[in-house]
């Protein structure tokens, strides 16, 4: 079964063809990073133009990559959540039209689900495993139980991870997206140089498996000098290997805490 699936929830405007959830045919991706880089942030109606714009040809071209013909193809797919409003209208429309103006079966898909279900396009993993999403606007712990199946352990709190990894970035000048600079910044840094603090939501069960990122955020920003351990320099790639370090322990305690609650060892 060859399925054509179409992502434009955020900032990409992607078409991939799949045979049997398994063999990919074909995967194109045009990225709008230089259309967003001036505003250090994604514009949400810069996006859908930019989706309304290219998802035509990006869907020919998977078409083209992958040697088939429309006719070939026998269900078509397309995230229709989570993301942003105008930007999934924009994929979600052209599926269901697709869909509908071929006689086709249309499937929506919840772009959570196809995260974690891209791990299986290389690897053979069994169920039930731990599964752990982190990107510009989720911060999710689940308990993965089937392809389809998928149980919220814990998740962000207020902002999430790469939401944070966004906003120091814009705050202290260094460019968008901000994870990937971060990351670069902080390999010639040194994570002691600050004691930024790991967010504590331990009172009682209901936060068990929770994050928290928006009082690290704001140490980073604004009371950066207050966490300067003595015989340090502030400069940015301290701060970012500081930071990097801080969130990436606070993502993987809770991780972790699911590991030995659960009792399973796949992540």
């Amino acid at each position: 079964m060859k399925v054509l699936g179409i992502e434009s929830s955020c900032d990409e405007t992607a078409c991939a063809v799949v045979e049997d959830g398994k063999t990919i045919l074909s995967n194109v991706v045009a990225t709008q990073i230089p259309f967003h880089q001036i505003y250090k942030g994604v514009v949400p109606e810069i996006a859908s133009r930019k989706h309304a714009e290219w998802i035509l040809p990006v869907v020919k071209q998977a078409l083209k990559e992958a040697n088939l013909t429309l006719d070939e193809i026998d269900a078509i797919a397309s995230t229709n959540r989570p993301g942003l409003m105008g930007a999934l209208l924009v994929g979600l429309t052209f599926g269901k039209t697709l869909a509908w103006a071929t006689n086709k079966p249309f499937i929506a898909i919840n772009h959570m689900l196809g995260h974690m279900y891209a791990a299986h396009l290389v690897n053979d993993i069994p169920y039930p495993y731990i599964g752990l999403l982190v990107s510009g606007g989720h911060s999710i712990i689940a308990k993965v139980n089937g392809f389809d199946d998928l149980e919220v352990l814990g998740t962000t709190i207020d902002d999430s991870i790469g939401e944070a990894f966004d906003k120091v970035s814009k705050f202290y000048g260094l460019g968008y997206p901000g994870g990937v600079i971060i990351d670069s910044l902080a390999q010639n840094g040194d994570p002691k140089a600050f004691s930024f603090p790991v967010p504590k939501l331990d009172k009682g069960d209901d936060h068990r498996y929770d994050v928290s990122f928006s009082g690290l955020k704001t140490a980073v920003i604004h009371q950066a000098d207050l966490f300067l351990k003595p015989g340090y320099e502030k400069t940015n790639e301290n701060i970012c290997a500081a930071f990097q370090e801080t969130a990436c322990k606070t993502i993987v305690s809770r991780l972790l805490r699911a590991v030995d609650d659960t009792g399973i060892k796949t992540v």
